[in-house]
């Protein structure tokens, strides 16, 4: 084998490192993209008997967002292994103690039972925050593309744009807002 040609070979075997920004974004709805990355499903290679996947570093995973009333009935299970050791939490209170737990389990469920489900989570790198440590980052090679957008806060806006934005009224100066 010629030497480019080995060089290729390598390079289709290679895990590459990808970031996704999980900021406003539902675990939900973001395991399944994870998970293709995670499993190797976007390379040409893949076959289910071989681990070809990639390793995903998520940031923000602090900032994550359930949709309506999804944060108070959405319980989440744990079992110690003894007799009456089944516990039932709250999603809010999940997050509260582990910023990252609730995005782990959404991509290990989503996973679904396999051999190689604990092996492909080992490569999955979740941080509640935007500070990654420099190792990690000198690898990220790629970044998956956020489900939805974020929206901006009114703090994102500069006074300027506040007020050239058309008003529909102008209050008199000694208009009092009641608080009722």
């Amino acid at each position: 084998m010629s030497q480019l040609g080995r060089v290729k070979q390598w390079n289709t075997f290679a895990r590459c490192w990808h970031l996704f920004d999980a900021a406003w974004q539902n675990p939900l709805e973001c395991a399944p993209t994870i998970e293709k990355y995670l499993k190797g499903l976007i390379k040409p290679i893949y076959h289910p008997f071989v681990d070809c996947g990639d390793h995903v570093v998520v940031i923000n995973s602090k900032q994550i967002a359930f949709p309506g009333e999804e944060w108070r009935r959405r319980a989440y299970f744990h079992h110690t292994g003894y007799s009456g050791g089944a516990s039932w939490t709250p999603a809010y209170e999940l997050h509260d103690r582990d910023p990252t737990m609730i995005f782990r389990k959404a991509v290990y469920h989503h996973m679904k039972g396999n051999l190689f489900r604990r092996v492909v989570m080992e490569r999955l790198h979740i941080y509640p925050d935007s500070n990654v440590p420099e190792e990690v980052m000198e690898n990220i090679s790629n970044q998956i593309r956020s489900l939805r957008s974020i929206p901006k806060t009114l703090d994102s806006y500069s006074k300027d744009v506040i007020e050239k934005y058309p008003k529909i009224i102008d209050y008199p100066e000694d208009f009092i807002l009641s608080k009722n």
